[in-house]
């Protein structure tokens, strides 16, 4: 089984079925299928073959759907880059996948990109008519297995230059079956994604769309989140994927006046803890949805998710790994650590990446030899503790753990604390330097729209609820955080913020 062989089953089985709606167009299954054929075919006219990497520079639209299908069909491997990525970035991009055709928007200029890539053979713009005129065709058969490569994905680069995380075929098509198995997913679903496709969780929403038969709204982005929330009820969307900063916009509009998103039956988040604050929340304003709280990486897409019927037991954790996937925490010496002991997570799985691109040291730094023979484990650098029923309890990266007056602070276990409050939207607790504490506790929050925050009420707040040591002794309020483009909080540029910012006076 390949990946896009999800497609063309759909498509024979279920040809006019919608896939696809984007603003006001519609797209079935068929057709999809059919672009995608003949976007293949020229790719392979044009010199892709087996292996081949093509990079896809394109905002969510019918267009990045057919070029991600097309790809794989010409046997490529899909290579999909923001459309925010600066010129010098998509050169080392360009150039570090080794890719052989780009596709790109018409109206950007790529001329120096495309320079600092040697192995580029062939550019392929698009513009207000999509693919339009290329001849009905259909590939050439490129003779994969499900252990060739099917995507590289870039990491964001946060800590350093970006890296290429290869998953093949085998290891997409188990991740696609174990998501839609215990999500529960039906032909009669519809999906609404404001997520990035660029982004591996906004990718998995059209694959698995593809493997179960049911339609994925697309929007290009959350950036106006009341015009995207009504398509809820205009399109009856049942599932809806996000990360905590989208469900945070979303319990913005609460209770909802004017928005109807009775259709709503599964939420899902991951990409970053999910506040059980906010849970608690959206399980009020929304009693009829199902709320899954997952955990995953890129390095091998996703790793566990919380069933909802143990939700209130267990909210604070994200459940236990997903089928056909193993996990364990180890501690600094390797060993597995004892139920409610903190290490590090490690995975073992069909699900794992085969490496990092062009990065054999760093590839060996995380897929490690485990106490099974002959069996890799990915480390994943993140933190948590197991309890007694095998539920995971995020702690924190272990690059965002750090020592105030010589004792660990993990900054997950305040944020929480601090997303009890009702008028607060978003909160990321950082170390900021100090010359008595070493690092200092510093929250930085955002009020919910039209609220305001008092400095004084959130440290009452915290000494109610926390220890005395682990009391944030620096609160920045901010009108927004730093995000990532799929909108996970960085703490990185965070740090970078408050430290060029002068102490709020309380």
């Amino acid at each position: 089984m390949l990946v896009h062989d999800h497609l063309r089953q759909t498509a024979a089985t279920t040809p006019d079925k919608t896939a696809l709606i984007v603003g006001g167009a519609r797209h079935t299954f068929r057709e999809i299928d059919s672009a995608s054929d003949r976007l293949a075919a020229e790719f392979q006219r044009l010199g892709v073959a087996r292996g081949d990497r093509v990079a896809v520079m394109l905002e969510n639209s019918a267009e990045m759907v057919v070029a991600l299908w097309a790809t794989l069909k010409a046997g490529g491997v899909f290579v999909p880059v923001s459309t925010g990525t600066r010129p010098d970035k998509l050169g080392f991009l360009l150039a570090d996948s080794g890719a052989r055709c780009l596709v790109i928007p018409d109206r950007l200029n790529f001329a120096g990109a495309v320079a600092d890539a040697p192995a580029l053979a062939a550019v392929v713009t698009v513009g207000p008519e999509g693919f339009a005129g290329l001849a009905e065709a259909r590939p050439a058969d490129p003779g994969l297995i499900d252990q060739d490569l099917c995507f590289i994905l870039y990491t964001s680069g946060s800590t350093g230059r970006p890296k290429g995380v290869m998953l093949t075929h085998a290891a997409i098509v188990n991740t696609i079956w174990a998501i839609s198995t215990y999500l529960g997913n039906r032909p009669d679903d519809v999906g609404l994604c404001v997520l990035p496709l660029f982004f591996d969780y906004g990718l998995f929403q059209v694959l698995t769309g593809a493997r179960v038969g049911f339609t994925v709204v697309l929007e290009r982005s959350f950036a106006y989140p009341w015009d995207v929330l009504k398509r809820i009820g205009e399109h009856r969307v049942t599932i809806l994927p996000g990360v905590p900063t989208i469900f945070a916009t979303l319990l913005q509009f609460a209770p909802f006046d004017g928005l109807d998103l009775s259709s709503l039956r599964v939420l899902t988040n991951t990409a970053a803890p999910f506040p059980p604050a906010h849970i608690r929340r959206l399980r009020m304003l929304l009693p009829q949805a199902r709320i899954f709280s997952m955990y995953g990486l890129t390095e091998c897409t996703r790793v566990s998710f919380l069933d909802p019927d143990r939700l209130e037991a267990k909210i604070t954790t994200v459940g236990r790994a997903m089928p056909n996937c193993e996990v364990m925490i180890l501690d600094d010496e390797g060993r597995r650590c004892a139920p409610g002991e903190v290490g590090e997570l490690a995975v073992r799985g069909t699900n794992l990446m085969r490496g990092y691109w062009r990065r054999p040291e760093e590839t060996a730094a995380v897929l490690r030899d485990g106490d099974i023979p002959g069996e890799k484990w990915l480390y994943s650098g993140d933190l948590f503790r197991m309890d007694e029923d095998g539920d995971l309890t995020f702690v924190g990266r272990r690059d965002d753990v750090f020592k105030c007056r010589g004792e660990k602070v993990s900054p997950r276990e305040i944020e929480m604390v601090l997303y009890e409050m009702e008028d607060v939207a978003e909160a990321a607790v950082i170390g900021t330097p100090d010359p008595i504490e070493g690092m200092a506790i510093t929250a930085c929050v955002v009020p919910r729209a039209g609220r305001q925050l008092d400095m004084r009420e959130l440290r009452r707040h915290c000494l109610a609820r926390l220890e005395a040591r682990l009391v944030p002794s620096r609160f920045e309020i901010a009108g927004t955080l730093p995000k990532t483009e799929s909108g996970k909080i960085t703490k990185t540029r965070l740090r970078a913020e408050v430290a060029a910012a002068p102490p709020a006076a309380e």
